[in-house]
């Protein structure tokens, strides 16, 4: 359905990493980047999924079988110590209800990744994907949708889209481990980075026609 392509894959490092990504309404994205990761390099990335999404009767049998985890301490560790790569989008479900055309990033005061990576010693890899939330959008601006999601953290809200957009997967350059500087700032350089894909590759307000279009025709902030 998407035209999909990879950019700046040559960041990924050779050894474990945390990949740091914005959370479209759907990222589909994702799984795009993970399958190819796979196909090109032979390489898993694992994948850290909302707990609440384990609890989902059924589903926890489907992310153990893809490799998601709920995203424990300890679990995270244990992934980096083996040498995978690990993906987390500090927005998590929040980003991807709440978020919208704008491509706002919503993580609130999250330094968990940031915690990991520096515990781990590994480096962050920003990434972002140009068009993202035009695929599909939500309906985070309705009161109703809020309340669901704030009173009883429903994950399954409606979405709208399916759009046959280009989808462009923006690795940034790796933040490499360093002793000297807090969860706290490490998670606001990782959140800088991401903004300056973001404001480098994504024309904002988003809109749906131009996303489809581009599939065909380059616009000036294309490379």
């Amino acid at each position: 359905m998407n035209d999909y392509e990879i950019i700046g894959m040559e960041h990924l490092p050779e050894g474990p990493g945390i990949i740091i990504f914005y959370h479209g309404t759907l990222n589909i994205d994702y799984v795009y980047f993970i399958s190819n990761l796979y196909v090109q390099k032979g390489r898993l990335c694992v994948s850290v999924l909302d707990k609440a999404l384990f609890l989902i009767p059924g589903m926890k049998l489907v992310f153990d079988v893809a490799g998601c985890i709920s995203g424990s301490k300890a679990e995270c560790l244990e992934v980096l110590k083996k040498g995978y790569l690990l993906g987390i989008a500090p927005g998590g479900g929040r980003e991807a209800i709440f978020s919208d055309q704008n491509y706002r990033l919503v993580w609130g005061k999250r330094t968990g990744f940031a915690k990991l990576a520096l515990e781990a010693k590994v480096p962050i890899i920003p990434m972002f994907t140009q068009n993202i939330q035009e695929f599909f959008r939500g309906y985070g601006r309705i009161g109703l949708i809020k309340w669901l999601y704030e009173k009883i953290r429903m994950m399954c809200l409606p979405i709208h889209g399916g759009f046959p957009v280009k989808l462009r997967t923006y690795f940034g350059e790796p933040i490499p481990y360093d002793p000297n500087i807090t969860a706290d700032e490490l998670a606001e350089k990782t959140k800088v980075a991401i903004e300056n894909l973001r404001d480098r590759h994504q024309k904002i307000p988003g809109n749906i026609l131009r996303a489809v279009s581009e599939r065909f025709v380059k616009h000036p902030k294309d490379d």
